[in-house]
């Protein structure tokens, strides 16, 4: 997240929609955003209440969408994120690379192209449910996607870290 916030600028309002224990959300915090934290499952951070962001929403929401969604559900999240936001507000999912593969997304991409692509340049280390311990090293490739509703062109892609 901190990478992320050091390439691109976001609104002062953030619904993080996969917030799961708030390994996002609170580093957003930290940084003076306010952040609407919701999760399908309550894992002891935001909204106590379950919400499957893939079946509700927020009316009338007025800000960006950034979170590190369930990777089997990522194109449905992308596409609902895209839905939920207006006109140049942003999307941003922290997302395995192979995510710009396949047939059915490339599709997506081209009526969708994300505005830019941070790979990172190092293996970054995550952790299902926020167990560090558990997962020590990493060989899967991330990167942040950046989406700018209404965004026509192609994808800038950068390198972070």
């Amino acid at each position: 997240m901190e990478l992320l916030l050091q390439e691109e600028t976001f609104s002062n309002v953030i619904w993080e929609c996969a917030c799961g224990e708030g390994h996002l959300a609170r580093v957003l915090e930290e940084h003076g955003f306010e952040v609407i934290s919701t999760d399908l499952i309550y894992r002891g951070y935001g909204d106590p209440k379950p919400m499957d962001f893939l079946k509700e929403s927020f009316d009338d929401f007025e800000g960006d969408i950034i979170t590190n969604p369930p990777y089997k559900y990522a194109l449905e999240f992308v596409q609902k994120a895209l839905d939920s936001i207006h006109p140049g507000r942003k999307v941003a999912m922290f997302l395995k690379l192979q995510f710009l593969e396949s047939k059915a997304r490339k599709k997506f991409f081209k009526e969708n192209p994300p505005k830019v692509v941070y790979v990172s340049s190092s293996r970054l280390n995550c952790a299902k449910n926020g167990n560090f311990d558990k997962y020590k090293s990493s060989a899967v490739a991330y990167a942040w996607f950046v989406w700018e509703k209404g965004f026509k062109g192609d994808p800038i892609v950068k390198w972070i870290n």
